[in-house]
Protein backbone atom coordinates (compact mmCIF):
# COMPACT_ATOMS: atom_id res chain seq x y z
CA UNK A 1 0.00 0.00 0.00
CA UNK A 2 2.90 2.15 0.04
CA UNK A 3 2.47 3.41 -3.68
CA UNK A 4 -1.38 4.30 -2.67
CA UNK A 5 -3.52 6.71 -1.89
CA UNK A 6 -5.88 5.69 1.37
CA UNK A 7 -9.30 6.53 2.22
CA UNK A 8 -10.09 6.44 5.98
CA UNK A 9 -13.16 5.94 6.78
CA UNK A 10 -15.29 6.03 10.30
CA UNK A 11 -17.98 4.11 11.06
CA UNK A 12 -17.83 0.56 10.49
CA UNK A 13 -21.61 0.26 9.45
CA UNK A 14 -23.29 -1.36 7.01
CA UNK A 15 -24.35 1.75 5.16
CA UNK A 16 -20.58 2.78 4.32
CA UNK A 17 -19.70 -1.15 3.12
CA UNK A 18 -23.10 -0.89 0.84
CA UNK A 19 -22.29 2.72 -0.53
CA UNK A 20 -18.81 4.40 -0.64
CA UNK A 21 -16.97 1.07 -0.45
CA UNK A 22 -18.90 -0.44 -3.88
CA UNK A 23 -17.73 2.78 -5.73
CA UNK A 24 -14.05 2.38 -4.63
CA UNK A 25 -14.44 -1.46 -5.78
CA UNK A 26 -16.19 -0.25 -8.80
CA UNK A 27 -12.78 1.73 -9.69
CA UNK A 28 -10.81 -1.18 -8.62
CA UNK A 29 -12.50 -3.32 -11.21
CA UNK A 30 -11.92 -0.93 -13.90
CA UNK A 31 -8.25 -1.76 -13.38
CA UNK A 32 -7.67 1.80 -10.96
CA UNK A 33 -6.07 0.13 -7.92
CA UNK A 34 -4.32 3.48 -6.95
CA UNK A 35 -6.99 3.97 -4.47
CA UNK A 36 -8.17 1.49 -1.50
CA UNK A 37 -10.30 2.44 2.30
CA UNK A 38 -8.65 1.81 5.91
CA UNK A 39 -11.84 1.11 7.96
CA UNK A 40 -11.96 1.86 11.69
CA UNK A 41 -14.53 2.84 14.30
CA UNK A 42 -14.83 5.55 17.21
CA UNK A 43 -16.59 2.90 19.64
CA UNK A 44 -16.44 -0.69 20.38
CA UNK A 45 -19.99 -1.43 18.90
CA UNK A 46 -18.46 -2.60 16.05
CA UNK A 47 -15.08 -4.48 17.00
CA UNK A 48 -17.32 -8.27 16.30
CA UNK A 49 -17.67 -7.19 12.98
CA UNK A 50 -14.37 -5.37 12.42
CA UNK A 51 -12.63 -8.77 14.21
CA UNK A 52 -14.36 -10.32 11.16
CA UNK A 53 -13.87 -8.02 8.34
CA UNK A 54 -10.01 -8.52 9.30
CA UNK A 55 -10.40 -12.14 9.40
CA UNK A 56 -11.57 -12.49 5.55
CA UNK A 57 -8.72 -9.85 4.75
CA UNK A 58 -11.16 -6.86 4.55
CA UNK A 59 -13.63 -8.51 1.90
CA UNK A 60 -17.21 -9.47 2.26
CA UNK A 61 -20.30 -9.92 -0.03
CA UNK A 62 -22.53 -7.66 -0.98
CA UNK A 63 -26.22 -8.79 -2.03
CA UNK A 64 -28.50 -5.99 -3.49
CA UNK A 65 -31.91 -6.57 -4.59
CA UNK A 66 -34.63 -4.71 -7.01
CA UNK A 67 -37.84 -3.88 -6.67
CA UNK A 68 -38.64 -6.78 -9.02
CA UNK A 69 -36.92 -9.24 -6.55
CA UNK A 70 -33.37 -9.62 -8.75
CA UNK A 71 -30.70 -10.34 -6.33
CA UNK A 72 -26.96 -9.65 -7.65
CA UNK A 73 -23.44 -10.80 -5.41
CA UNK A 74 -20.96 -8.69 -5.47
CA UNK A 75 -17.55 -9.49 -3.50
CA UNK A 76 -16.52 -6.30 -2.64
CA UNK A 77 -12.56 -5.41 -2.54
CA UNK A 78 -11.63 -2.08 -1.90
CA UNK A 79 -11.59 -2.48 2.37
CA UNK A 80 -7.74 -3.21 2.29
CA UNK A 81 -7.08 -2.31 5.78
CA UNK A 82 -9.15 -2.74 8.83
CA UNK A 83 -8.11 -0.79 11.56
CA UNK A 84 -8.71 -2.44 15.36
CA UNK A 85 -10.11 -0.67 17.63
CA UNK A 86 -8.67 -0.02 20.95
CA UNK A 87 -9.83 2.53 23.84
CA UNK A 88 -7.54 5.31 22.25
CA UNK A 89 -8.18 4.81 18.91
CA UNK A 90 -4.73 4.06 18.30
CA UNK A 91 -5.06 2.76 15.11
CA UNK A 92 -6.96 5.38 13.73
CA UNK A 93 -4.97 8.01 14.50
CA UNK A 94 -1.92 6.32 12.96
CA UNK A 95 -4.09 5.52 9.63
CA UNK A 96 -5.24 9.39 10.02
CA UNK A 97 -1.88 11.01 10.48
CA UNK A 98 -0.12 8.99 7.88
CA UNK A 99 0.70 11.08 4.63
CA UNK A 100 -1.22 8.14 2.32
CA UNK A 101 -3.96 8.83 3.70
CA UNK A 102 -5.64 11.94 2.17
CA UNK A 103 -9.33 11.55 2.44
CA UNK A 104 -10.83 10.88 6.00
CA UNK A 105 -14.71 10.32 5.74
CA UNK A 106 -17.20 9.54 8.17
CA UNK A 107 -20.65 8.76 8.60
CA UNK A 108 -22.80 10.24 11.22
CA UNK A 109 -26.66 10.15 12.57
CA UNK A 110 -28.00 13.73 12.87
CA UNK A 111 -28.09 13.19 16.38
CA UNK A 112 -24.04 12.01 16.44
CA UNK A 113 -23.28 15.80 15.59
CA UNK A 114 -24.77 17.55 19.07
CA UNK A 115 -25.86 20.30 17.43
CA UNK A 116 -28.19 22.88 18.75
CA UNK A 117 -31.54 23.76 16.97
CA UNK A 118 -29.34 26.67 15.20
CA UNK A 119 -27.36 24.06 13.98
CA UNK A 120 -24.12 25.42 16.26
CA UNK A 121 -22.17 22.66 18.19
CA UNK A 122 -24.02 22.10 21.75
CA UNK A 123 -21.57 21.94 24.05
CA UNK A 124 -23.34 21.69 26.97
CA UNK A 125 -23.70 17.69 25.90
CA UNK A 126 -22.38 15.39 28.22
CA UNK A 127 -19.85 13.66 25.41
CA UNK A 128 -18.92 16.81 24.33
CA UNK A 129 -17.66 18.35 27.09
CA UNK A 130 -16.17 15.19 27.50
CA UNK A 131 -14.27 15.18 24.99
CA UNK A 132 -13.37 18.67 25.29
CA UNK A 133 -11.41 17.11 28.71
CA UNK A 134 -9.58 14.56 26.49
CA UNK A 135 -11.91 11.81 26.33
CA UNK A 136 -13.07 10.20 22.61
CA UNK A 137 -16.70 9.87 22.89
CA UNK A 138 -17.65 11.93 19.53
CA UNK A 139 -16.48 12.39 15.86
CA UNK A 140 -14.73 15.87 17.30
CA UNK A 141 -12.44 14.21 19.92
CA UNK A 142 -11.78 11.80 17.31
CA UNK A 143 -10.91 14.05 14.82
CA UNK A 144 -8.25 16.15 17.61
CA UNK A 145 -6.59 13.54 18.59
CA UNK A 146 -6.03 12.09 14.62
CA UNK A 147 -4.96 15.61 13.44
CA UNK A 148 -2.83 16.66 16.23
CA UNK A 149 -0.78 13.54 15.78
CA UNK A 150 -1.41 13.94 11.36
CA UNK A 151 0.05 17.95 12.25
CA UNK A 152 3.01 16.50 14.75
CA UNK A 153 3.75 14.32 11.82
CA UNK A 154 4.21 17.02 9.64
CA UNK A 155 1.34 15.86 7.82
CA UNK A 156 -0.25 16.92 4.15
CA UNK A 157 -3.68 18.65 3.51
CA UNK A 158 -6.75 16.49 3.91
CA UNK A 159 -10.15 16.47 3.12
CA UNK A 160 -12.71 15.50 5.52
CA UNK A 161 -15.72 14.08 4.16
CA UNK A 162 -19.24 13.70 5.60
CA UNK A 163 -21.21 10.63 4.28
CA UNK A 164 -24.35 11.13 5.87
CA UNK A 165 -27.69 12.54 5.78
CA UNK A 166 -27.18 15.78 7.75
CA UNK A 167 -28.33 18.84 5.40
CA UNK A 168 -25.22 21.42 4.45
CA UNK A 169 -23.19 18.44 6.03
CA UNK A 170 -19.89 19.59 5.36
CA UNK A 171 -20.41 23.54 6.32
CA UNK A 172 -22.25 22.06 9.53
CA UNK A 173 -19.29 19.44 10.98
CA UNK A 174 -16.92 22.09 9.67
CA UNK A 175 -18.52 24.46 11.84
CA UNK A 176 -19.47 22.92 14.95
CA UNK A 177 -15.38 21.22 14.74
CA UNK A 178 -13.93 24.37 14.44
CA UNK A 179 -16.29 25.39 17.32
CA UNK A 180 -15.10 22.41 19.04
CA UNK A 181 -11.28 23.16 18.47
CA UNK A 182 -11.66 26.51 19.84
CA UNK A 183 -13.88 25.54 23.10
CA UNK A 184 -10.98 23.16 23.68
CA UNK A 185 -8.50 25.79 23.64
CA UNK A 186 -6.75 24.44 20.14
CA UNK A 187 -6.33 27.89 18.10
CA UNK A 188 -2.90 26.11 15.98
CA UNK A 189 -4.80 23.49 15.38
CA UNK A 190 -8.12 25.03 14.47
CA UNK A 191 -6.18 27.11 12.10
CA UNK A 192 -4.60 24.18 10.84
CA UNK A 193 -7.91 22.98 9.82
CA UNK A 194 -9.20 26.22 8.01
CA UNK A 195 -6.16 26.06 6.16
CA UNK A 196 -4.94 22.29 5.32
CA UNK A 197 -8.50 20.88 5.16
CA UNK A 198 -11.61 21.14 3.13
CA UNK A 199 -15.46 19.79 3.88
CA UNK A 200 -17.34 19.30 0.69
CA UNK A 201 -21.39 18.76 1.27
CA UNK A 202 -22.52 15.56 0.04
CA UNK A 203 -25.20 13.40 -0.26
CA UNK A 204 -25.34 9.48 -0.34
CA UNK A 205 -28.36 7.47 -1.21
CA UNK A 206 -28.69 3.84 -0.76
CA UNK A 207 -31.14 2.41 1.47
CA UNK A 208 -29.23 -0.37 3.58
CA UNK A 209 -31.05 -2.38 6.03
CA UNK A 210 -29.45 -4.07 8.93
CA UNK A 211 -28.01 -7.41 8.21
CA UNK A 212 -29.82 -10.49 9.31
CA UNK A 213 -29.00 -14.34 9.31
CA UNK A 214 -30.97 -14.48 6.10
CA UNK A 215 -28.61 -12.35 4.23
CA UNK A 216 -25.95 -14.85 4.82
CA UNK A 217 -27.52 -17.63 3.80
CA UNK A 218 -28.35 -16.44 0.90
CA UNK A 219 -25.05 -15.65 0.60
CA UNK A 220 -23.77 -18.86 0.88
CA UNK A 221 -26.34 -20.62 -1.15
CA UNK A 222 -25.69 -17.85 -4.11
CA UNK A 223 -21.85 -17.79 -4.07
CA UNK A 224 -20.88 -20.66 -1.73
CA UNK A 225 -19.10 -18.52 0.58
CA UNK A 226 -19.62 -18.42 4.37
CA UNK A 227 -19.33 -14.53 5.43
CA UNK A 228 -19.18 -13.81 8.56
CA UNK A 229 -19.55 -9.82 7.27
CA UNK A 230 -22.03 -9.66 4.10
CA UNK A 231 -24.28 -7.08 3.95
CA UNK A 232 -27.57 -6.49 1.74
CA UNK A 233 -29.14 -2.80 0.07
CA UNK A 234 -31.35 -2.04 -2.60
CA UNK A 235 -30.22 -1.79 -6.26
CA UNK A 236 -30.99 2.10 -6.09
CA UNK A 237 -27.79 4.06 -5.39
CA UNK A 238 -26.30 7.45 -5.87
CA UNK A 239 -23.26 9.86 -4.19
CA UNK A 240 -23.32 13.37 -4.93
CA UNK A 241 -20.44 15.05 -3.93
CA UNK A 242 -19.33 18.87 -4.25
CA UNK A 243 -15.96 18.56 -5.96
CA UNK A 244 -13.56 20.63 -3.81
CA UNK A 245 -11.16 18.46 -2.14
CA UNK A 246 -7.68 19.27 -0.94
CA UNK A 247 -5.37 16.55 -1.35
CA UNK A 248 -6.40 14.57 -4.46
CA UNK A 249 -9.42 12.11 -4.90
CA UNK A 250 -10.50 8.88 -7.00
CA UNK A 251 -11.99 9.62 -10.16
CA UNK A 252 -15.34 8.96 -9.07
CA UNK A 253 -16.86 9.99 -11.83
CA UNK A 254 -15.75 7.05 -13.86
CA UNK A 255 -18.60 4.98 -11.66
CA UNK A 256 -21.17 7.30 -11.60
CA UNK A 257 -20.61 9.64 -8.42
CA UNK A 258 -21.74 12.72 -9.68
CA UNK A 259 -19.43 15.76 -9.25
CA UNK A 260 -21.05 19.28 -8.74
CA UNK A 261 -20.53 22.76 -8.17
CA UNK A 262 -23.35 22.49 -5.34
CA UNK A 263 -25.25 19.78 -4.01
CA UNK A 264 -28.22 21.54 -2.62
CA UNK A 265 -30.82 20.94 -4.82
CA UNK A 266 -30.00 17.18 -4.65
CA UNK A 267 -29.81 17.57 -0.82
CA UNK A 268 -32.62 19.32 -0.09
CA UNK A 269 -34.76 16.82 -2.49
CA UNK A 270 -32.95 14.08 -0.19
CA UNK A 271 -33.81 15.38 3.03
CA UNK A 272 -37.46 16.49 2.23
CA UNK A 273 -39.01 13.40 0.14
CA UNK A 274 -36.87 10.19 1.33
CA UNK A 275 -35.58 11.20 4.67
CA UNK A 276 -38.70 12.73 6.15
CA UNK A 277 -41.31 10.53 4.26
CA UNK A 278 -39.12 7.27 5.44
CA UNK A 279 -39.51 8.41 9.10
CA UNK A 280 -43.03 9.17 8.50
CA UNK A 281 -44.29 6.04 7.17
CA UNK A 282 -41.96 3.93 9.89
CA UNK A 283 -43.95 5.93 12.72
CA UNK A 284 -47.41 5.47 11.13
CA UNK A 285 -46.40 1.88 10.42
CA UNK A 286 -45.48 1.61 13.63
CA UNK A 287 -48.75 2.75 15.41
CA UNK A 288 -50.81 0.60 13.32
CA UNK A 289 -48.63 -2.62 14.47
CA UNK A 290 -46.82 -2.92 10.91
CA UNK A 291 -43.15 -3.90 10.89
CA UNK A 292 -41.56 -3.53 8.02
CA UNK A 293 -41.21 0.10 5.54
CA UNK A 294 -42.43 -1.94 2.37
CA UNK A 295 -45.62 -2.74 4.18
CA UNK A 296 -46.00 0.12 5.95
CA UNK A 297 -45.78 1.56 2.36
CA UNK A 298 -48.13 -0.45 0.42
CA UNK A 299 -50.71 0.68 3.11
CA UNK A 300 -53.09 2.64 1.44
CA UNK A 301 -53.80 5.60 3.69
CA UNK A 302 -50.27 5.91 4.49
CA UNK A 303 -49.01 5.59 1.07
CA UNK A 304 -51.67 8.34 0.64
CA UNK A 305 -50.36 10.34 3.48
CA UNK A 306 -46.44 10.70 2.40
CA UNK A 307 -47.70 11.44 -1.77
CA UNK A 308 -49.72 14.39 -0.31
CA UNK A 309 -47.09 15.31 2.00
CA UNK A 310 -44.46 15.93 -1.00
CA UNK A 311 -47.07 16.66 -4.01
CA UNK A 312 -49.01 19.33 -1.75
CA UNK A 313 -45.90 20.55 0.44
CA UNK A 314 -42.64 19.79 -0.60
CA UNK A 315 -42.55 19.95 -4.33
CA UNK A 316 -43.84 24.01 -4.15
CA UNK A 317 -41.55 24.43 -1.54
CA UNK A 318 -38.43 23.11 -3.61
CA UNK A 319 -39.47 24.71 -7.04
CA UNK A 320 -38.06 25.59 -9.01
CA UNK A 321 -35.28 22.73 -9.42
CA UNK A 322 -32.55 21.04 -11.67
CA UNK A 323 -34.44 17.64 -10.63
CA UNK A 324 -37.79 16.25 -11.88
CA UNK A 325 -39.42 16.35 -8.16
CA UNK A 326 -42.57 14.28 -9.07
CA UNK A 327 -40.43 11.62 -10.80
CA UNK A 328 -38.65 11.55 -7.59
CA UNK A 329 -41.27 11.43 -4.88
CA UNK A 330 -42.49 8.11 -7.86
CA UNK A 331 -39.19 6.97 -7.65
CA UNK A 332 -38.51 6.79 -3.90
CA UNK A 333 -42.22 5.55 -2.86
CA UNK A 334 -41.27 2.85 -5.40
CA UNK A 335 -38.09 1.74 -3.43
CA UNK A 336 -39.94 1.65 -0.24
CA UNK A 337 -42.61 -0.62 -1.42
CA UNK A 338 -39.65 -2.86 -2.25
CA UNK A 339 -40.71 -6.15 -0.73
CA UNK A 340 -37.53 -7.63 -0.73
CA UNK A 341 -35.25 -5.24 1.72
CA UNK A 342 -37.32 -5.79 4.63
CA UNK A 343 -36.20 -2.64 6.31
CA UNK A 344 -37.41 -2.50 9.55
CA UNK A 345 -40.01 0.76 10.93
CA UNK A 346 -37.40 0.47 14.40
CA UNK A 347 -34.07 1.65 12.21
CA UNK A 348 -36.26 4.36 10.16
CA UNK A 349 -38.11 5.49 12.62
CA UNK A 350 -34.94 6.25 15.01
CA UNK A 351 -33.54 9.80 15.83
CA UNK A 352 -37.20 11.36 15.27
CA UNK A 353 -35.97 14.33 17.51
CA UNK A 354 -33.22 15.33 14.97
CA UNK A 355 -35.50 14.12 12.11
CA UNK A 356 -38.03 16.78 12.90
CA UNK A 357 -35.89 19.96 13.09
CA UNK A 358 -33.78 18.73 10.63
CA UNK A 359 -35.87 17.38 7.81
CA UNK A 360 -39.78 18.42 8.78
CA UNK A 361 -39.76 21.89 9.75
CA UNK A 362 -38.11 23.70 6.93
CA UNK A 363 -41.14 22.91 4.98
CA UNK A 364 -43.43 23.96 7.81
CA UNK A 365 -41.85 27.00 7.95
CA UNK A 366 -42.02 27.83 4.08
CA UNK A 367 -45.77 26.85 3.51
CA UNK A 368 -46.33 29.36 6.34
CA UNK A 369 -43.86 32.01 4.79
CA UNK A 370 -45.78 31.73 0.86
CA UNK A 371 -48.82 32.09 3.11
CA UNK A 372 -49.94 28.19 2.78
CA UNK A 373 -51.17 26.30 5.58
CA UNK A 374 -49.10 22.81 5.59
CA UNK A 375 -52.00 20.43 6.25
CA UNK A 376 -49.91 17.58 4.53
CA UNK A 377 -46.77 18.02 6.34
CA UNK A 378 -48.36 18.32 9.77
CA UNK A 379 -48.98 15.05 9.92
CA UNK A 380 -45.69 14.25 10.23
CA UNK A 381 -45.34 16.04 13.65
CA UNK A 382 -48.96 14.78 14.57
CA UNK A 383 -47.87 10.92 13.97
CA UNK A 384 -44.38 11.63 15.95
CA UNK A 385 -46.27 12.61 19.01
CA UNK A 386 -48.52 9.79 19.23
CA UNK A 387 -45.77 7.50 18.48
CA UNK A 388 -43.96 9.29 21.33
CA UNK A 389 -46.69 9.24 23.27
CA UNK A 390 -46.72 5.49 22.84
CA UNK A 391 -43.07 5.28 24.10
CA UNK A 392 -44.01 7.49 27.22
CA UNK A 393 -46.31 4.64 28.02
CA UNK A 394 -44.07 1.96 27.33
CA UNK A 395 -46.17 0.81 24.61
CA UNK A 396 -43.86 0.32 21.69
CA UNK A 397 -43.37 -3.00 20.26
CA UNK A 398 -39.72 -2.35 20.23
CA UNK A 399 -37.02 -0.55 21.69
CA UNK A 400 -36.85 3.07 20.24
CA UNK A 401 -33.11 5.02 19.77
CA UNK A 402 -32.74 8.11 19.52
CA UNK A 403 -29.10 10.07 19.96
CA UNK A 404 -31.52 13.16 21.95
CA UNK A 405 -33.59 11.58 23.88
CA UNK A 406 -33.60 12.93 27.56
CA UNK A 407 -35.73 10.22 28.97
CA UNK A 408 -36.43 11.62 32.40
CA UNK A 409 -37.14 15.43 30.40
CA UNK A 410 -39.40 13.78 27.96
CA UNK A 411 -41.38 11.09 30.23
CA UNK A 412 -42.17 14.32 32.33
CA UNK A 413 -43.61 16.19 29.33
CA UNK A 414 -45.50 13.21 28.27
CA UNK A 415 -47.14 13.03 32.18
CA UNK A 416 -47.73 16.80 31.80
CA UNK A 417 -51.41 18.24 32.06
CA UNK A 418 -51.17 18.80 27.98
CA UNK A 419 -47.84 17.01 26.75
CA UNK A 420 -49.33 17.84 23.45
CA UNK A 421 -49.01 21.77 23.86
CA UNK A 422 -45.90 20.81 25.42
CA UNK A 423 -44.48 19.25 22.66
CA UNK A 424 -45.94 21.48 20.14
CA UNK A 425 -44.14 24.21 22.59
CA UNK A 426 -40.46 22.52 22.02
CA UNK A 427 -38.60 25.29 19.61
CA UNK A 428 -35.81 22.79 19.15
CA UNK A 429 -38.27 20.79 17.45
CA UNK A 430 -40.27 23.34 15.79
CA UNK A 431 -37.76 26.92 15.94
CA UNK A 432 -40.17 29.74 15.91
CA UNK A 433 -43.85 27.89 15.03
CA UNK A 434 -42.84 26.85 18.56
CA UNK A 435 -45.46 29.85 19.57
CA UNK A 436 -47.51 30.23 16.43
CA UNK A 437 -51.33 29.85 17.64
CA UNK A 438 -51.98 28.74 13.86
CA UNK A 439 -49.45 26.02 13.79
CA UNK A 440 -50.86 24.35 17.32
CA UNK A 441 -54.27 24.36 15.96
CA UNK A 442 -53.39 22.88 12.67
CA UNK A 443 -51.16 19.91 14.35
CA UNK A 444 -53.98 19.55 17.09
CA UNK A 445 -56.52 18.48 14.16
CA UNK A 446 -54.40 15.98 12.96
CA UNK A 447 -53.01 14.56 16.27
CA UNK A 448 -57.41 14.16 16.25
CA UNK A 449 -57.67 12.83 13.14
CA UNK A 450 -54.99 10.57 13.21
CA UNK A 451 -56.33 9.01 16.98
CA UNK A 452 -59.66 8.42 14.59
CA UNK A 453 -58.16 6.86 12.04
CA UNK A 454 -55.98 4.76 14.25
CA UNK A 455 -59.19 2.85 15.61
CA UNK A 456 -60.22 2.02 12.27
CA UNK A 457 -56.59 2.35 10.09
CA UNK A 458 -57.99 -0.44 7.28
CA UNK A 459 -61.05 1.50 6.58
CA UNK A 460 -60.81 5.34 7.03
CA UNK A 461 -58.11 7.75 4.89
CA UNK A 462 -55.68 9.75 7.23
Amino acid sequence: MNNQSVWMHIGAGSFHRAHQAWYLHKLREQGDESWSIALGNIRNDAVPLLNQLAAQQGEYVLETVTPEGKRDYETITSLRKILPWDSDISALIEQGASAETRVISFTVTEAGYYLTPAFTLDLNQADVKADLGGDIRTLYGALSHILTQRVAQGGPPVTLLNCDNLRHNGERFRDAFLAFLTAKGDTALADWVRTQTRSPNTMVDRITPRPTPEVAERVQAATGKQDGAAVMAESFIQWVIEDDFIAGRPALEKVGVELVESVLPWEEAKIRILNATHAAIAWAGTLIGLNYIDESTSHPAIYQLAHDYVTQDVIPSLSPSPLDLADYRDVVLARFSNPYIKDTNQRVGADGLSKIPGMVTPTLQQCYQRGAQPTATAVIPALFFLFMQRWADDNLPYCYQDGALQVDTLRKQFASADPLHAYLSDSALFAELASDKAFHELVTRRVASLQQWLKQPELAAV
